[in-house]
């Protein structure tokens, strides 16, 4: 028997190349999708790249906390400042929630 290899077979010295896709860099895939009439850009992002930071789903008004997969989504023609972090099962549910989540009187506004 022979050794269990710990690396891929084509990584480098280096570990990663500048010629990479930068949605790499966040552990996930970037996509666009069709929702309300507009074309969205959507990244899911991985736990890892997620640490230390909190954001609040605009799909349930829930914080996402750190290190928790995730989903970032912006309409295309604002660029990358409309960008807003969603539970995935929140995205995913996009369709079939109402438009108007209701706070409660003493919710935090972000």
């Amino acid at each position: 028997m022979s050794p269990r290899r710990n690396r891929p077979k084509d990584a480098g010295s280096s570990g990663r190349s500048g010629g990479e896709d930068p949605s790499d860099r966040y552990g996930g895939w970037q996509s666009t999708e069709s929702w309300r009439g507009e074309e969205w850009s959507v990244r899911h992002v991985a736990g890892a790249s997620a640490q230390g930071k909190t954001y609040r789903c605009p799909g349930c008004d829930q914080l996402i906390p750190s290190g928790v997969p995730h989903v970032v989504a912006w309409p295309e023609h604002s660029g990358v400042d409309e960008r807003r972090h969603w539970h995935k099962a929140c995205w995913n549910a996009k369709d079939r929630r109402t438009s108007r989540v209701q706070r409660s009187r003493n919710a935090p506004r972000f």
